[in-house]
């Protein structure tokens, strides 16, 4: 990237300075990055977009680094910019901007801000002492686990009792810009159709499993051919795994099908596409989450039953029907996709996690007596956290005895690609999500079968596909 002082295609680099700032105070004050990007400058957008994401993955260094230059923390919107401007400056060998450009375009904005100008003098002697004792202010901090691992310190703690000889290459892996993932709809076309189209606009892309396609640099979904007429929809690999495990060789027929928590929609339209018979309910609890449900069903020429409501309020919703299969895709802390959304490591507390953890478990007790004996109940989380994955499904096993099993990937971790590129429990560059498999035995059914199938244990993948 280089700044441009014209009025060109590119954007000044200080007025991009200026957004990406504004952007991280607010998740530093609490706020998710989504929805202020979204009101962003259509103009300025991309490079923000771009700035702000490598500002947050190494927010932990430069906020380290702001406190060995200056103790006492500066105005907000001061230390944003000056926390911005040295968390782009990392890492030292393939940093986003030539350092010395960089400092003279964060002194440029502070100047450009009526708010900051007059303390552009100091941002100019911090970053400047920056540059000149880089390498004394990386080693004071370096024992640091914020500042070494750019995640909150509970985090890094928790994924070190989680995954005792994974924990590095998991933290690692979120400084890692997330693949762009498409789902081929195969009721439209074939993975084979769609890469063609892919190539004949220039854009390189590999199949992956099933109807998965990865491309090798993101794309406006705009110059994707095919996008507007339905033929394929954004959506990582690891939740692509949701729709076929739930399923499973049922894709015939018209199960009636349960999405519980459905929003933005891609496994619901992932179980149509495979299912197109299949009757599905879509639950969720933000009106305006739901709408975009229908909006993407409605470019895919699919349908589903909307309902907006909170799924663990079953009777303000159900009626009365027993459902075939259950998706229970249930909230949890995301911290399985800090890859693609470098603001939830800054967002999340400790406390979020055992909140989190009883929500779960309130949604799976609500819904499990809606399923009829013999179906499927799939649980999942877009969660690397043992708390909402083994650990919920081990207590709700230990409560209801009336679970069987079925073989599911359990922990899926986001870790680096093999050469290989291909998708599988041990081979991904990918989101860390866990699934869990249930099927509700019948009555009549002895506890150790399940129609010839014995209950399975978890199986701990180690990467995500």
């Amino acid at each position: 990237m280089s700044p441009s002082t014209s009025h060109g295609a590119t954007p000044t680099l200080w007025r991009q300075l200026q957004a990406t700032a504004r952007l991280v105070q607010g998740v530093r004050e609490g706020r998710s990055l989504t929805a202020p990007l979204d009101r962003v400058d259509p103009v300025l957008r991309p490079g923000v977009q771009a700035l702000s994401f490598h500002a947050l993955r190494w927010l932990g260094l430069a906020q380290a680094l702001r406190q060995q230059l200056v103790q006492r923390a500066p105005p907000p919107a001061v230390d944003a910019l000056l926390c911005t401007s040295l968390a782009l400056a990392q890492p030292a060998d393939d940093a986003p901007y030539d350092p010395f450009t960089l400092v003279d375009q964060a002194v440029e904005a502070a100047k450009r801000d009526r708010v900051m100008r007059p303390r552009a003098p100091f941002i100019n002697a911090c970053l400047r002492s920056f540059l000149r004792e880089r390498a004394a202010l990386m080693q004071a901090v370096g024992q640091d686990p914020v500042a070494r691992w750019n995640h909150p310190r509970w985090w890094v703690e928790r994924l070190q009792r989680d995954h005792p000889t994974q924990w590095e290459a998991i933290l690692a892996a979120a400084q890692q810009a997330a693949p762009m993932d498409w789902r081929v709809n195969l009721q439209r076309t074939t993975v084979q159709q769609f890469c063609g189209g892919l190539a004949t606009r220039g854009i390189e892309s590999h199949a992956l499993d099933g109807a998965a396609v990865r491309l090798r640099r993101p794309q406006p979904v705009s110059d994707i051919p095919g996008f507007a007429q339905g033929h394929a929809s954004v959506q990582s690999a690891s939740a692509q795994r949701a729709a076929p495990l739930l399923l499973g060789d049922a894709v015939t027929g018209a199960p009636l099908v349960l999405d519980a928590c459905a929003a933005p929609g891609g496994k619901t339209a992932h179980l149509l596409e495979l299912c197109p018979g299949a009757r599905v309910v879509a639950l969720e609890i933000d009106p305006e989450r739901s709408r975009r449900i229908g909006q993407n069903l409605m470019r895919l020429g699919l349908h589903a039953d909307l309902r907006v409501a909170d799924a663990g309020d079953v009777p303000s919703w159900w009626r009365g029907e027993r459902y075939d299969a259950i998706l229970l895709d249930a909230p949890c802390s995301a911290s399985g996709i800090v890859s693609r959304h470098p603001d939830v490591r800054w967002l999340r507390k400790a406390s979020d996690i055992a909140q989190l953890a009883a929500q779960q478990d309130r949604l799976l007790a609500a819904l499990w007596p809606l399923l009829r004996p013999g179906g499927r109940l799939l649980y999942c989380t877009c969660s690397v956290f043992v708390e909402e994955g083994e650990a919920r499904i081990q207590s709700f096993l230990a409560n209801n005895s009336d679970v069987a099993r079925l073989t599911a990937p359990g922990h899926l971790l986001p870790l680096h690609a093999s050469p290989s590129g291909l998708v599988g429990d041990n081979d991904a560059r990918d989101d860390g999500f866990y699934y869990a498999l249930l099927r509700k035995r019948p009555p009549d059914e002895p506890p150790a079968s399940v129609g010839g199938m014995g209950v399975q244990p978890a199986v701990r993948g180690t990467g995500a596909g």
